[in-house]
């Protein structure tokens, strides 16, 4: 007749105890890089718009671009440029 083989009780608790404690150590390892992806993700979105706004404001400034025909001088910058006028090509003088 067979009999059966049992451990003894405090190895099965230390086993159990040494699984549960991987098991914890898996588990809050699982929740960092949940944590880690989660940001990642939001930095890629952030980014994603900074990109498409950058993408809009060249838009924006190649669409004030003059044609290649006009030899204007274009001011991409909104600033004011007093207009040139031939009869002041000369230099200026110094008294």
């Amino acid at each position: 007749m067979s009999e059966l083989t049992t451990l003894p009780q405090s190895n099965n608790d230390a086993d159990l105890d040494a699984a549960s404690a991987s098991v914890q150590r898996v588990s809050e390892k699982v929740q960092l890089i949940t944590e880690a992806v989660k940001n990642l993700h939001q930095n890629r979105t952030q980014l994603e718009g900074k990109i498409e706004d950058a993408q809009k404001r060249i838009q924006h400034i190649l669409s004030r671009l003059p044609e290649q025909s006009d030899g204007r001088q274009m001011n991409l910058l909104g600033e004011a440029i007093p207009p040139n006028n031939p009869e002041d090509d000369s230099e200026p003088t110094t008294h």
